[in-house]
């Protein structure tokens, strides 16, 4: 019976403190931050607290509330204004005519899309089999269990 209570609580917390990790590290791939934000004295150096006060700002911004913890709900809300701030931004970037409106010819072209065909079709026919469909599957799935076997420390 304390395991039935015990095990979600575990699984709480793993979830809680990985999403605080993720939210405080920042966003991936979109607008890293910048020196400047960092170096909050404007002295040209980025200490280890200048690094720890960034993260704990951004932790205080997420935690609406203020009480020193993160609900689901607050978490959600600062994912939510991230995502917001990122279409925002790709509108800005990207609406040409400025009429609020995104069409096909305004979205940037993926840049790899091509390589990536050539790379699937092995046989170059300009056609990818369902074969050479599932060995580029199958190649990607063995390429991520070893990364994520690297991390792992089974001693």
């Amino acid at each position: 019976m304390k395991s039935a209570k015990f095990i979600p609580a575990i699984i709480l917390s793993a979830v809680t403190v990985t999403g605080t990790s993720a939210l405080a590290a920042g966003p991936r791939n979109h607008d890293p931050v910048t020196f400047q934000e960092l170096d909050a004295d404007g002295d040209g150096q980025i200490t280890q607290d200048e690094m720890q006060a960034h993260r704990s700002q951004r932790f205080t911004n997420a935690d609406t509330g203020g009480d020193g913890q993160l609900s689901v709900e607050e978490m959600q809300a600062a994912g939510q204004k991230k995502a917001n701030d990122r279409v925002t931004k790709m509108f800005e970037r990207h609406d040409a005519d400025q009429d609020g409106f995104l069409t096909q010819d305004e979205l940037p072209k993926p840049r790899r899309a091509g390589k990536m065909f050539d790379r699937i079709d092995t046989d170059n026919s300009g056609t990818i089999s369902e074969q050479e469909f599932a060995d580029a599957k199958d190649k990607k799935g063995r390429k991520h269990k070893k990364g994520d076997k690297a991390g792992s420390d089974d001693s």
